[in-house]
């Protein structure tokens, strides 16, 4: 027996398969095993342990080797570092040179491969989408109109948000719907003298 490789046949069969625990993902798969559905959830990402995997979250700015700054070399190994990250967040992301894509017009797809997927690097920060977003095809005359609209999604948008929490506070802009908040997260220096 020793080094020998045993595979047992096991058969499982599942009411629902989800791809992927990030936030669409993970509520997804909530809501099938909450109507009672046998939920099978596939994720490719390592389990990240709150606090103990967040490595660099008690960091100052000059603790880090190029002060949250990017190196050429960083960027090179993924692109969408240049829009999102930072230093400190790096590990997050996929390296898009060990697992590349191929896309035909530009395409910012930002990975990351972990358990909860983006939602461990989103700040609490997730904003609606408005009737601006759902009508921008039919404005601008690209591709296919949406067949919904921001109304239709208000009272999905409130049930979630009661659940996961979003930071921020109301500003009653058209174009950023206000959500069902929790207090804003603390403004530093510079926001406070923005605001």
């Amino acid at each position: 027996m020793g080094d020998q490789l045993t595979i047992m046949n096991t058969f499982n069969t599942y009411d629902a398969i989800v791809v992927g625990s990030g936030i669409s993902g993970g509520w997804a798969a909530r809501e099938l095993c909450e109507q009672g559905l046998k939920t099978l959830v596939l994720e490719r990402g390592k389990n990240v342990e709150h606090v103990k995997d967040y490595t660099t979250a008690g960091m100052h700015t000059w603790d880090f080797k190029h002060r949250l700054q990017l190196t050429r070399a960083n960027k090179a190994i993924n692109h969408a570092h240049r829009f999102i990250s930072d230093e400190s967040t790096m590990q997050f992301f996929v390296n898009e040179k060990d697992h590349p894509y191929e896309s035909q017009h530009p395409f910012n797809w930002i990975r990351g491969y972990q358990v909860g997927g983006r939602s461990l690097t989103w700040g609490r920060q997730c904003y609606r989408m408005s009737d601006l977003d759902f009508e921008a095809n039919i404005r601008e005359g690209i591709g296919v109109d949406w067949p919904i609209r921001y109304r239709d999604l208000a009272p999905w948008y409130d049930y979630v948000e009661t659940y996961i929490g979003i930071s921020g506070a109301p500003e009653q802009l058209p174009h950023l719907p206000d959500s069902i908040f929790l207090p804003p997260m603390e403004m530093n220096c510079h926001g406070t003298t923005l605001q």
